[in-house]
């Protein structure tokens, strides 16, 4: 289910290890919110007259739970805004402009076997999934990858979990023979296994790769990026707009999202580094550069659809449907 234009307050601001905020929100009124499936996230507007930024937030809580929505949020060293922007904010009782929740990391429910891989920050949505899963009573195993226990988020939800006998905590400073071993924690490869991977992107290329090496369908391996190092540039191009009749060239260091803004055709961008799918748009002709991280790919391979706000053009042209 996808909601536009919720207002919601911070109901409870909670610091957690690590830098990371738990953020609760609520409706204003107290009324129930929209519904939520594991893996879904919401779309948060930062606005605080010098800023105005959308940035997206995995929903950690309890899908069944209609009262509040919970998010994690890291104050990232290398922010763009986005982080900082929530950490000063977002204070118990301001209100916030919310898109969602929107799901494009869904569970497979039916799944006989599912293993979670959660890196720092991307135990947010392992937690909504391991909620869901447990009380579907399916098998599952959440292994959460952090620096140290001492900037372990959420580790009093796990305690108090009923679950937490799933979870298996990997910390880069302890004993190597407790840190995640793809050859040991990896399972043996079945059509209805399926892993989901979330984390910083060194890591989630990691386990990606290493899943694949043991023989896991690329169909079976569900992944999410938070952010993503995306190098926008390149050689010239240029794009037709077809509906909207303009044509425009993008230069070495544009992006078409912007180019085409620029010519007053408006393309919906939010995480501008080609995480969210939020500008995706369908490709008429030509064959795109891909350099996000949210087609997957079949759907690269296929060529019809572009992320406008970090890819770029294979061909001399490529022609758009907006």
């Amino acid at each position: 289910m996808t909601s536009k234009g919720l207002t919601l307050k911070i109901a409870e601001r909670l610091e957690e290890p690590g830098n990371i905020l738990r953020l609760r929100l609520a409706r204003p009124d107290g009324a129930p919110l929209p519904k939520f499936e594991a893996g879904a996230h919401l779309d948060l507007r930062l606005n605080d007259g010098k800023v105005d930024l959308w940035r997206q937030y995995s929903l950690c809580s309890d899908p069944a739970d209609t009262g509040f929505y919970e998010i994690g949020v890291l104050l990232d060293p290398k922010t763009r805004g986005g982080s900082a922007a929530v950490h000063k904010l977002a204070l118990p009782g301001v209100t916030f402009e919310v898109d969602g929740p929107r799901n494009h990391f869904p569970l497979a429910e039916t799944a006989q076997k599912t293993v979670l891989f959660g890196g720092g920050i991307g135990i947010t949505p392992m937690l909504a999934m391991a909620r869901r899963l447990h009380a579907l009573g399916r098998d599952f195993v959440l292994h959460y990858c952090t620096r140290s226990h001492a900037v372990t988020a959420f580790c009093q939800i796990i305690a108090h979990a009923s679950w937490k006998d799933k979870v298996v905590f990997h910390f880069d400073d302890q004993a190597v023979e407790q840190k995640l071993d793809l050859t040991r924690d990896l399972p043996a490869p079945a059509a209805d296994t399926h892993l989901y991977v979330c984390g910083p992107q060194g890591f989630m290329d990691w386990v990606i790769s290493g899943a694949e090496a043991a023989g896991h369908a690329s169909a079976n391996i569900h992944r999410e990026y938070f952010s993503a190092d995306v190098d926008t540039t390149g050689q010239s191009f240029e794009v037709e707009a077809r509906r909207s009749g303009i044509t425009v060239t993008i230069g070495p260091a544009d992006t078409i999202a912007k180019a085409l803004a620029r010519a007053g055709v408006k393309v919906e961008v939010k995480c501008e580094e080609g995480v969210c799918g939020t500008c995706v748009t369908d490709v008429l002709e030509g064959t795109p550069d891909h350099r996000d991280k949210f087609l997957t790919d079949d759907e690269r391979e296929e060529g019809t659809m572009i992320c406008a706000c970090c890819s770029r053009s294979c061909s001399s042209k490529l022609v758009l449907d907006i």
